[in-house]
């Protein structure tokens, strides 16, 4: 029973996490993308504050710590969805955004030894060049070199596989170190909301001038971003953490390309081509070669 359910809790994470892709696309024709991040992770924090305060478990942890994690969470939050959200403003296809972003769990891996001080396995380094070539394959069959917009456009999501690469080498680096204290999952991601939504108001307000269009469809688009995919999917992630190894969790995010795609192909007709299959197989390659030990023989 225990593994029929952790089942429907991996395919709800999967679908909940990478639906995030498309609800953005849904949301940004009535709002400008670092608007739709102030209001998205102003709820969240207030929502976090409350939940805080009504457990009594809200208190400030000093500044120390306080601005390593909110730090985290600019990167981890902020960067990565802000551009991840440019992107989609500059007219990528949801699915090719994915698909550059699923670097990051290989990067992580790669570039590990800088947070541990051990060295990163040969496989490490090697998944990441194959991954890189397969979203190089994708992207630049995509790009119009001649148009600087479409240039930004897809090398954009590369700034939120940095962001998010950063972030969870300096989370890495506090859990071998110990030298910040650790904090309660809810506490943590409070602080990390909070810092999210007071670097994005800057933007918000002074490029974007908080403009919104407060119809139905971008109510209800905030709604899921908000419940589904921020707090729904990231709840069921570390459910998931609990109940097998962070490695078999992080290959979950590799299903991010074809599914979102998938995603993308039913409610935007975007259409999937046989360059984006190719480089989809070449990254593939390059996550079975970071998962896969190499072994040599000895003569």
């Amino acid at each position: 029973m225990r593994s029929n359910n952790t089942l429907l809790i991996t395919i709800g994470f999967v679908l909940l996490w990478n639906s995030g892709f498309i609800g953005a696309e849904y949301g940004l024709p009535y709002t400008g993308p670092f608007t739709l991040l102030f209001w998205r992770y102003l709820a969240l924090t207030a929502i976090l504050f409350i939940y805080l305060l009504a457990r009594n478990r809200f208190l400030w942890v000093g500044w120390p710590s306080a601005s390593v994690h909110m730090t985290v969470g600019v990167l981890a939050h902020g960067v990565w969805l802000g551009c991840v959200l440019l992107a989609l403003e500059y007219k990528v296809p949801s699915g090719i955004v994915a698909l550059v972003v699923a670097l990051q769990p290989m990067a992580t891996g790669a570039f590990s030894g800088l947070a541990t001080g051990e060295p990163t396995p040969l496989r490490q380094w090697i998944g990441l060049l194959i991954g890189f070539a397969g979203v190089t394959i994708t992207v630049t069959s995509r790009i119009n070199f001649q148009d600087a917009a479409s240039v930004f456009g897809y090398l954009v999501p590369l700034g939120s596989v940095a962001a998010i690469t950063i972030a969870s080498l300096i989370q890495r680096r506090m859990q071998v170190r110990q030298n910040v204290k650790r904090l309660p999952l809810d506490l943590m991601l409070f602080y990390q909301c909070l810092a999210t939504t007071a670097i994005m108001a800057v933007p918000a307000l002074f490029a974007e001038r908080l403009s919104v269009e407060w119809s139905l469809p971008f109510v209800y688009t905030m709604i899921w971003l908000i419940l589904a995919v921020s707090l729904g999917a990231y709840g069921l992630m570390w459910v998931l953490i609990e109940r097998m190894d962070a490695t078999r969790v992080a290959i979950l995010f590799y299903l991010g390309p074809p599914v979102t795609m998938l995603m993308a192909w039913i409610a935007f007709g975007d259409v999937v081509q046989v360059v984006d299959i190719v480089g989809l197989a070449v990254v593939f390659a390059g996550v079975w070669v970071t998962q896969t030990k190499i072994s040599t023989a000895r003569i």
